[in-house]
């Protein structure tokens, strides 16, 4: 550990970490304790690790502590997938609990998870055996340690797609911690006497913060390469991956007041080989576990860590630790980072339907029964489902023989007739929020639809109702729905008001700019009703609505643009 990260000066969770016994905690003996619905503090921090947040219902907030009684303590399970790949054994699985324990849907999360909302403390035991029963598992999906490693879910959109599928998974499972304390609390397993913890990477107080790697494959950027803190882009040479761009120092958290927080998108600091990458990812991350700041999480993330030093410091410590340099990067192009919608057909000759879900929520409305839809194709399915980093499903590998009986199935439940599916609504992202996230301030998800409605009145008035333009909705400036990445961003500041952000591009390599801060839905109305009838009206060909508003100076460009070291 860094000396300036002395024992006196390190954050609450670095001690709660150290004492934890590699993340036991006293975890087994909180979820036994009748008395209340929380778990004790100290483990409340460690469960994230586990792949849990300890949250409350915030609608109902008021109303409790008028009769006294406690928040009502609920739990969100994140199910980790790397590439967001599962059976249809797993989706009914994944869909039972949700009713038995849930609030009776799923969300499907922008890093390719799946999330359960308002489980109660005696339902976890119960969702975290039942996830691991049909292979799969929460452990790691939280916490300071690597996340969910993102990729194209589609193996067979080219035989490029499914090696980079494939090495991402690899990554996911060498990025694991090896504390045996998941399966000794959670699947009554028991700890073999005389062989100690170990963790070989992570150590006993793991990363400083959490840390997010991501594949993407020119020219789509669909995972939002730069976001992460260790970025991988593959290069094709003769239908293969010669190896990965490495991009080191995503991260867009920030905190409202604090100017020493803010949004970066990683920077390209050489290329490698594939089958050098996993020591380039190890090396990185030891980096990061040894300088990254164990006193302020806030200045925690790596892009801290790079900024406070500087990318050559950051460069030349890793080509020391590796004992090798990076090539120089390799030339790519990237041109979007959205979903393609509808059918396509692999190289596997089976077909692939990407479905819009909006902002990730698997439920069933009145007219639009998305929840019963994918339940009934699970049940004849043979394929498999996989998540989409833009909160979207594909229905994979659908034989020809069983197209029409998917597309009965959601015809019949309103999915493909849905009158909403503009271009502004289908490359909308949102995050959870109220009533459930702690850190919201304001409304996302349940609200971002009825302002697109809106919306939508001015886009078909110009003409615009199918033009895709990137519109991201967050409750705090925590980025979980990646707003610093949308051509139209905004990022919650109180009930009802938002910061209003512009400019980033269309393909994810450039952040938007503040416009104005703290609008009303009005406000917002006002401001953008201009903008997009100017655009409709003086844009150039393939111009996006980023592009757009940074030549007409409406806003300037970001002055955080991503570096490409020669």
């Amino acid at each position: 550990m860094d000396k300036q990260f002395a024992q006196e000066n390190l954050s609450q969770d670095e001690h709660i970490k150290n004492k934890s016994d590699y993340l036991r905690g006293t975890i087994k003996d909180s979820l036994k304790n009748p008395l209340t619905g929380a778990l004790h503090p100290d483990d409340v921090k460690l469960i994230k690790y586990h792949g849990s947040y300890q949250q409350h219902d915030r609608d109902q907030e008021s109303e409790r502590k008028q009769k006294k009684l406690e928040p009502l303590y609920q739990f969100m399970v994140r199910v980790r997938a790397a590439g967001g790949i599962t059976t249809p054994k797993q989706w009914l699985a994944l869909n039972e609990l949700s009713d038995q324990y849930g609030n009776g849907t799923l969300k499907l999360t922008t890093r390719q998870s799946f999330q359960f909302h308002g489980i109660l403390k005696r339902g976890l035991k119960p969702v975290i055996q039942k996830v691991n029963e049909v292979l799969l598992s929460t452990l790691a999906t939280c916490g300071d340690v690597n996340r969910n490693v993102m990729c194209n879910p589609n193996p067979y959109q080219s035989p490029i797609h499914g090696e980079v599928y494939d090495f991402a998974g690899e990554i996911s499972n060498h990025f694991l911690p090896k504390t045996t304390a998941y399966h000794e609390i959670w699947l009554n397993k028991k700890k073999v006497a005389g062989t100690p913890d170990v963790e070989p990477l992570y150590h006993h107080t793991y990363l400083p913060r959490k840390f997010k790697i991501g594949l993407a494959i020119p020219p789509k950027n669909d995972i939002d390469v730069f976001a992460n803190d260790l970025g991988l882009i593959a290069i094709e040479e003769n239908g293969k991956v010669k190896g990965f761009n490495i991009c080191v120092g995503g991260g867009l958290g920030s905190t409202i007041g604090n100017k020493s927080t803010y949004p970066r998108l990683a920077d390209v600091i050489g290329f490698t080989t594939k089958d050098k990458v996993i020591e380039v990812a190890e090396t990185v991350i030891s980096i990061q576990r040894d300088y990254g700041n164990r006193s302020d999480r806030k200045l925690s993330r790596l892009k801290h860590t790079i900024d406070d030093r500087g990318l050559e410091w950051f460069v030349s410590e890793l080509h020391a630790r590796l004992g090798w340099e990076l090539e120089s990067p390799e030339d790519y192009k990237f041109v979007s980072n959205g979903d393609s919608y509808g059918w396509l057909k692999g190289i596997n000759d089976k077909w692939f339907y990407t479905l819009f879900v909006e902002h990730g929520r698997v439920k069933n409305e009145q007219g639009h029964t998305l929840k019963n839809a994918l339940q009934e194709i699970a049940e004849i399915h043979t394929g498999d489902f996989r998540l989409t980093g833009n909160q979207n499903l594909i229905i994979g590998n659908v034989q020809e023989k069983d197209k029409e009986k998917i597309e009965a199935i959601l015809k019949d439940n309103g999915i493909t007739s849905h009158r909403k599916l503009t271009g502004l609504r289908k490359n909308s992202m949102a995050c959870v929020a109220l009533g459930t996230c702690g850190l919201a301030f304001a409304e996302s998800e349940r609200y971002l639809p009825s302002l697109i409605d809106k919306l939508d009145v001015i886009m078909r008035d110009n003409g615009l109702d199918q033009d895709a333009i990137n519109i991201r909705m967050t409750g705090c400036p925590n980025n979980c729905a990646r707003s610093s990445l949308g051509e139209i961003g905004f990022v919650g500041r109180a009930i009802g008001r938002y910061n209003l952000l512009l400019g980033a591009s269309h393909n994810g390599d450039r952040l938007n700019t503040l416009y104005k801060e703290m609008l009303s839905e009005e406000e917002i109305i006002t401001e953008l009703t201009p903008m997009i009838a100017s655009y409709a009206k003086e844009k150039e060909q393939d111009e996006s609505f980023g592009d757009f508003v940074i030549r007409k100076g409406i806003v300037k460009e970001t002055d955080r643009p991503i570096h490409v070291l020669a």
